[in-house]
């Protein structure tokens, strides 16, 4: 008897298309190259004017806090981290899904990563921008930040390399520096395509200098792909290494909650979680706004949606085998602290990331959600507001209740906290803005090689 199967072909007939029909490489490249060269649309500056607001926000926080220093903030003793910890976690973990689309599912030829991985470096760059800020604004005396850089000291004194904080500063900086340039090369052939397109002299010299002689001929080419595949395998690894090193801060410290071997794939997976729901809290609006339905189809959204489900189940089995560590090992402290977590004074921000992190990501499993850019857009919303929730959770409830009822005490953010916090979003926000208007988000010589690939592929059915 023959069995019949479902050939390849016939499942892949059944998903949306990475790119929609009718598209030709003269038509993607003027669709990419108009949003850059075209004229600066009034929604464009009224976001941006917003954000600029936010920006100054931000500076007068910071500026204040120099004067007076973080006694400003709602730190004391034993919370001694507040938002400004919570914060910094919260920006780091969005910036990892960035370097997972661009850099692993590059590695692994996946066509999905196509149109959405530009922005999302962008948004891994500016995400780690904002958590460099934290760590150096937390130390007192910003201006020393250079104790924690390991440099040839006149007296002979070097950091203390057993400090996470030596360690946040090799992992942060490297993530960065390698994320930069990654994104950066990946740009080198949209730049050079603004060059030869831009009507400005001072528009052509910019795009000129940035795309740094670029010509697109078989040499360029061939190094190009050898650097840009170099750079996503040496960025691969950083996706856990990174926030590996920041669980390490808490893990390494005798504090309940803090103490727990599962932090590291527990912060990981965390941090793909968040980041995923930001690159859809911006993806969703930007194909709106510019008309990319075409390119940013709803096979990236209908895909991201289930990265986003992937991880967060991860961190939902993450919350639930972290209380039962806590009840199997005995011990009172990491009991109380798992009781306080529900019952205490912070029970309603334990309830609400409940609610964020782990019920409103069931959704998800319905294709109607996942495929319905309004809701998706609220559900990525929810989720960002509880992963920033969870590390509030972690760094804050961790440490109101320590060993001693004598050294209980309560952590109330003022308004400097809330400012600064702000502050963050709107120059996130505003570097976004600034990307979108001047530099190519859409990879048009990517897209067009997933043009001639979906072309060719066609023809042979």
């Amino acid at each position: 008897m023959k069995i019949e199967t479902q050939s390849p072909d016939f499942i892949e007939r059944d998903l949306p298309p990475v790119i929609e029909p009718g598209h030709d490489f003269r038509s993607i490249t003027d669709k990419v190259n108009a949003i850059v060269l075209g004229g600066t649309p009034l929604g464009w500056l009224l976001g941006f004017a917003g954000a600029f607001l936010l920006v100054m926000l931000l500076l007068f926080a910071i500026t204040w806090l120099l004067i007076r220093g973080i006694g400003i903030w709602g730190v004391n003793i034993p919370v001694a981290w507040g938002y400004a910890i919570t914060n910094f976690v919260w920006w780091i973990g969005i910036g990892h899904a960035g370097t997972l689309i661009s850099a692993i599912l590059l590695l692994l030829k996946q066509q999905v990563r196509t149109s959405i991985n530009r922005f999302a470096e962008a948004m891994t760059i500016f995400a780690v921008a904002q958590a460099g800020l934290f760590p150096l604004l937390h130390l007192g005396r910003p201006y020393f930040f250079y104790w924690l850089i390991p440099y040839p000291a006149t007296m002979g004194i070097w950091p203390q390399f057993r400090s996470p904080l030596v360690w946040d500063f090799f992992a942060v900086s490297t993530y960065f520096t390698v994320s930069l340039i990654f994104w950066y090369l990946g740009m080198v052939p949209d730049l050079a395509s603004l060059r030869d397109r831009a009507k400005g002299t001072g528009a052509r010299v910019v795009y000129g200098v940035l795309a740094l002689g670029w010509r697109g001929d078989a040499r360029h080419w061939q190094r190009y792909e050898q650097a840009y595949y170099l750079l996503a395998a040496l960025a691969t690894p950083l996706v856990v290494s990174v926030h590996s090193v920041v669980s390490t801060d808490f893990a390494v410290a005798i504090v309940p909650g803090w103490h727990e071997t599962i932090f590291p794939p527990y912060f990981v997976a965390g941090a793909l979680y968040s980041g995923f729901a930001m690159v859809l809290t911006i993806a969703i609006p930007l194909r709106a706004a510019y008309g990319l339905k075409d390119v940013v189809t709803m096979r990236h959204i209908d895909t991201l949606a289930k990265y986003m489900l992937a991880s967060g189940m991860v961190v939902a089995y993450a919350y639930l085998i972290e209380g039962f560590m806590s009840w199997y090992s005995g011990d009172i402290f990491e009991l109380f602290l798992q009781v306080n977590r529900v019952v205490g004074p912070y029970g309603p921000w334990f309830w609400a990331l409940i609610v964020c992190n782990v019920l409103v990501l069931q959704t998800l499993w319905f294709r109607r959600v996942r495929t319905n850019t309004v809701l998706l857009f609220f559900v990525a919303l929810a989720i960002n507001v509880g992963m920033w929730i969870e590390r509030f959770i972690i760094v804050v409830v961790s440490l109101h209740r320590d060993f001693l009822p004598s050294a209980w005490g309560f952590y109330t953010p003022t308004v400097w906290d809330i400012a600064t916090l702000i502050g963050t979003l709107g120059l996130f926000t505003a570097l976004m803005f600034l990307f979108i208007r001047f530099l190519p988000m859409i990879p048009a010589f990517e897209v067009r090689r997933l043009l001639s690939e979906t072309t060719a592929h066609e023809a042979r059915r």
